[in-house]
Order: C-alpha cells, then structure tokens, then sequence
C-alpha cells in the first residue's frame, strides 16, 4: 500500500514537472524561437532526467514510461531524424569480394534505399575482365580479332584471283603467241597464309621464257650501279645470232633486257587491250586497270570484296628470282632480284623445327604497319628479315614467349634504322633499306623508339579506331 501511494506521488511529481516544463517550452519558442526552444528542451529533459535518477531508482515501467516521454518531446521539436545503422564491419574476405565484384553490391544497396528486399542473385562476373591484361594477352588478343583473315575471305580471294589468272593467260596467248611467257601463277602472302586484316592483294607471276644460249646473267656487283640486289640480262652472240634471233630481242636497250619497256608493253595492253568489262561481266565482278601506276596493277571489286593484283614479269636461272622491278630512278635496265620464296620457307622450317611463333610475330608486325601513317613503309620483307636475323641469336620462339620475342624485334627495328642499313639475311652485301628516303627512315625511326618502352601503344592505335 505504501509502495503504491509513493508511486502515486512520484506520477503526480512529474505531471507538475512535465507540465512546468511544457508552459517553460512553450514560452521559449516565442521568445527564442524553434533553435533556441530546441536547445532549452534538451537542457530541461537533461536536467530532469539526473534529479530522477537522485532521488529514487526507477523500476523497468517508469524506464519504458520516461524514454517513450522523452521521445515524444523530441517528435515535438521535430528533432528526430532517421539515423542509418552504421555498416558491419567487413572481413578481409568480404573486402576481396566487393573490390572484385563492386556491381554486385550495387543491386542490394538500391534495394534497400528503396525498402524492398533483394531476392535476384547478383551475376557472376569474371575477375579476368576486371584486371589489366599482360601484354601477351593483348598481343594474342589483337592477333585473333584483328589481324587474322576468316577463312571464307581467303578462299574467295584466291577463287576470284585464280579465274582472272586464267582469262588474262588467255589473252596474252592470243595477243602474242610469239612471246614465250611461261604459265602464270598466283603469288605472295595471301597464298601462304602471311596476309594480314583483309584478303585484299595478290601477284600474278608472269614467266619469261629465255634462251639460255642468247642471254645472260650480270650480278649486281658489276652494273653500274654496284648494287648487289639489282642485276642485269645481257644479249649475247649478237654476231652469230643477229637480234631477232629472240622473240625478247624488241625489248632490248643497249644489249640489255630492259625490264621497263617490258613493263610499257604490258601496261598498254592492260589498259587499251583487254576486254575487262567483259571478263568482269562473266566472273561478276568489276575489273579496272589502274592507268597512273609505275608497277602493273588491277582493281577489283566483287560484291563487298576488294582486291588488288599485281603483275609482276619474273624470270629464273638456277636459283635466282629476277622481277622486272627496277628501282627508281634512271636506269631501267635493271632487274630486281627477289628472295620472298627463300623468305617464306626459311621461316616456315624455323616454326616446324620448334613449333615457334615467328610466322605469328610476323603477322602481328605487319597488321601494325598496314595502316600506321610512318611505319607502313616497313614491308612484310623488311620485317621477315629482321625475323630471321634474330631468330639467329634467339632460340625460344615459343608463343608463351612472344611478348618477349616482339619486344626484341622493335629493339633490333630500332637499331637497324638507326644505322639506316637492314642486311638481307641471305646476302649480308645487300641493304634493304636502299630506297627509303633519310626522312622516312628518321620518321619510322621515332615511332619505334617511342613504341619501345611501351609496345601496347601500337596495338591500342588500332583499338581506339
């Protein structure tokens, strides 16, 4: 009975304190306004709360009664505010999960901003995609889904170049049946799986049919231009044999066959001879001579294909190449002695033997040169010889080495040009590099140099097109 008229008493004590202190809060807010009323209020309830807590220990009812008393006045004020829960502290694990998968988490934080419970399973995202690639890869990658051709394309590049081939051995048959060209035949990278980005150029090789007997071979040492790569075809026995003994004899300039009035003949007859609307009509295709060229070209366009052909004069004498190639300049008897053959199956013998990447790194090289604004003027020969001479100090060429490899090649690239001589790898007398020009050697020189410490910079020019 005295427990209960003391807490009787306690309740009427604090109505008279409660309703002194809401006539106090009241008053405030005139005369201080909502922030001072506020702040008022706190110091009240603060003050308030010690003096109960002084003079008697409240049971569990009057705690629930004074915090639920204490919470209205704040709702009062308009104090209140929702506070979010501070976030769980993360374990390492928890931590290496987030950085790897940060979108995995953004589903669940927008549910719950928006009070809705998350029943989706958050997509698993490889780590790979989310992680810088090593050079290997990029190179591998820029290999796969740039340089290399679809098999469809080259197919249907050689089918279209090999029914040309046959209309336009035809005609030259017909044309100059006193002429002993031998049996043309398709040539060049695209025939040897080395073109690179798109199917679009090949050779037609022409053969000259030369008597032995009638015609020699000068080396390039001892022409006047003392060029070891440059050779020249010599009319011999004019005395016995008078010209017109050879068929070849009509395109003689003093006494040496001259690659470009061969050239010349050729050219008027693919320009005004031909009936390429014709051929084209039947193969369904479009076939135009290109008239402002020094080299004997054809453009063809089938559908959505592009194709470039070239016609390249070739004759052979034991194991030399001569093209009618003659380089520029005055002398124009000159023929240009080729080493693409010996090229292509030394370096197809180096990969068989150690089931290297050569022909790989190659691919890769000449994809960054086709289109670079300074480095197209590297050539697949340029670019093979270096392969080769390096293949001379360097034994693993395996592909898990090839970042290794093309880092290798720039540095030898730069160290060529720097010198301006690039030795043919089977006659070390000859400088491929002969016809550049200083500028162009000095400009492909510091787009090297500058590619050397970061080589996926090449690769990225193309990515960013």
């Amino acid at each position: 009975m005295a427990d209960l008229v003391h807490k009787r008493g306690k309740r009427q004590d604090d109505n008279g304190l409660g309703g002194a202190v809401d006539f106090l809060l009241a008053n405030a807010r005139l005369v201080l306004g909502l922030g001072g009323a506020a702040v008022l209020a706190i110091a009240t309830l603060v003050v308030k709360r010690l003096i109960d807590r002084a003079t008697s220990s409240p049971d569990e009812d009057d705690a629930k009664a004074e915090q639920k008393s204490i919470e209205e006045s704040w709702q009062d004020l308009s104090l209140i505010k929702a506070v979010p829960k501070p976030p769980k502290k993360q374990s390492r694990a928890d931590l290496s999960e987030s950085l790897l998968s940060p979108s995995a988490t953004l589903p669940a934080q927008a549910a719950e901003t928006h009070g809705h419970p998350t029943s989706l399973e958050t997509p698993q995202v490889e780590s790979r995609t989310l992680l810088c690639l090593t050079f290997q890869e990029k190179l591998l990658s820029y290999y796969r889904n740039y340089v290399t051709i679809p098999e469809s394309d080259v197919a249907l590049g050689k089918q279209l170049a090999k029914d040309i081939c046959i209309e336009l051995q035809s005609f030259l048959q017909n044309k100059c049946p006193e002429l002993p060209f031998g049996s043309m035949f398709l040539s060049g990278s695209l025939c040897d799986d080395l073109q690179v980005v798109a199917a679009d150029h090949v050779c037609f090789m022409l053969p000259l049919v030369f008597e032995t007997t009638l015609w020699s071979l000068i080396p390039g040492e001892d022409t006047i231009v003392k060029d070891p790569q440059f050779w020249m075809i010599r009319r011999t026995d004019l005395e016995y044999f008078p010209r017109g003994s050879s068929p070849w004899d009509r395109f003689i300039v003093g006494r040496y066959l001259s690659s470009n009035v061969i050239n010349e003949a050729l050219h008027k007859m693919l320009v005004a001879s031909v009936n390429w609307p014709a051929i084209g009509s039947m193969l369904e295709c479009l076939i135009r001579p290109v008239v402002a060229s020094e080299e004997l070209k054809l453009e063809v366009t089938h559908y959505e294909t592009q194709l470039n052909i070239t016609l390249c004069p070739v004759t052979e004498a034991g194991d030399k190449v001569l093209l009618a190639k003659p380089p520029k300049g005055l002398v124009e008897n000159l023929w240009r002695q080729s080493f693409y053959r010996s090229e292509v199956s030394k370096l197809k013998d180096l990969d068989a033997a150690d089931s290297g990447a050569r022909r790989c790194c190659l691919k890769i090289l000449k994809g960054i040169c086709k289109n670079h604004p300074f480095l197209s003027k590297l050539t697949g020969s340029h670019l093979t010889h270096v392969l080769l001479h390096l293949s001379d100090t360097e034994s693993d060429w395996a592909e898990e080495a090839l970042a290794a490899r093309f880092q290798h090649v720039l540095e030898a690239l730069v160290g060529y040009l720097e010198t301006g001589f690039l030795p043919c790898y089977f006659n070390s007398q000859i400088n491929l590099f002969c016809e550049l020009l200083e500028e162009e050697i000095d400009e492909m020189g510091y787009a090297l140099y500058s590619a050397v410490s970061q080589p996926d910079l090449l690769l990225q020019e193309h990515a960013d097109k």
